[in-house]
């Protein structure tokens, strides 16, 4: 067997430092270069082969990860919560912290996570850009609120947002002065505009040929929409890697942490180390599910019993992820 070489590669937006050891730790290059892919082109022509590298997960990871892969025996990413020892050495620098992930890689210490493929990576960038065209759009049509009670404009809360009302307000109130005017018509303007991409864009993702037939199972579950049916396929990825419910609620943020000593053991608050995207689309699927599902509904009615009403939509989403799991992982509709 030919022997393997390890590269460790400290990631930032405009340089990338680099360490090349073997197997018994003898170093055999290391040094800096800007975060382009000619650079990594030219650098890579300079690799002993074969070659295995790592780096750990930031914003920048995506395309470096993609352009090596094809020219590496294998390209491995680390969580940053898991690479510790880096942010608590005492002497750090970018030509350590390559180091450091070097050696990891080398003596099989690396915690590597789960990296999704270019085309769900891809793809979930479109549906993350939908949930901003949606925070903005929220922003927005408050700002239309507040401008009218600034101006003590008397308005109807419920139809202020449909176009017909809107026009008729702006047109027919003697209290809206032509400033108000402009800013509201162009609050309104930027509310259509997103909300017509947004439709454009969730129109896309349901016809990809990827996700089609994956989303429209999901959604025969009671409760699941269109978002909540894309937010798990492309936030979950290859459904196979988790060995568990449990491992899946964890991953949703929809259990809390837990710590022992002894016979004591305390369950804290939702942890943190989760996926915000499916944590927040899943307990919104979970506020409405007792609607639609006479299951969920008695769920809900009986962890609200004996507690209260937090825990008991924590409880029907976590039964909402049972049934997602089912339905993926069986590839069969819900019945």
């Amino acid at each position: 067997m030919e022997p393997m070489y390890y590269v460790g590669l400290d990631v930032h937006k405009r340089k990338i430092s680099n360490c090349v050891k073997d197997v018994g730790g003898q170093l055999h290059g290391e040094g800096a270069m800007l975060a382009t892919r000619s650079e990594l082109d030219r650098w890579m022509k300079t690799l002993p082969q074969p070659w295995t590298a790592a780096m750990e997960a930031t914003m920048f990871t995506g395309w470096i990860y993609d352009h090596l892969k094809p020219h590496a025996a294998a390209v491995k990413v680390a969580h940053p919560v898991m690479l510790r020892a880096i942010a608590a050495s005492k002497k750090k620098n970018d030509r350590i912290d390559a180091k450091k992930i070097c050696d990891y890689l080398r003596c099989d210490f690396f915690p590597d996570c789960y990296m999704a493929s270019t085309a769900i990576r891809e793809r979930r960038r479109t549906l993350r850009y939908r949930n901003l065209l949606v925070r903005q759009m929220v922003q927005m049509k408050l700002k239309i609120s507040s401008l009218l009670m600034e101006a003590g404009v008397s308005y109807n809360k419920q139809r202020l947002h449909k176009a017909g009302y809107f026009r008729e307000l702006l047109a027919s109130n003697p209290d809206i002065d032509p400033g108000l005017r402009a800013l509201l018509q162009q609050c309104r303007e930027m509310v259509v505009r997103a909300s017509k991409t947004e439709n454009a864009l969730i129109r896309s993702l349901r016809q990809d040929r990827l996700l089609a037939e994956r989303v429209e199972r999901l959604m025969s579950i009671p409760a699941i929409g269109p978002i909540t049916a894309l937010t798990w396929a492309l936030e979950i990825g290859e459904v196979g890697r988790f060995s568990s419910i449990k491992k899946v609620v964890s991953y949703c943020g929809l259990c809390g942490d837990q710590k022992q000593s002894g016979s004591f053991v305390q369950r804290m608050p939702l942890s943190k180390k989760r996926n915000r995207h499916l944590q927040t689309t899943l307990i919104e699927a979970a506020k409405m599910a007792p609607r639609y599902s006479p299951t969920l509904a008695l769920l809900y009615d009986r962890e609200k019993q004996r507690d209260n009403a937090n825990r008991a939509t924590l409880a029907v989403a976590r039964k909402l992820v049972a049934y997602l799991m089912a339905v993926d992982r069986g590839r069969r509709i819900f019945w």
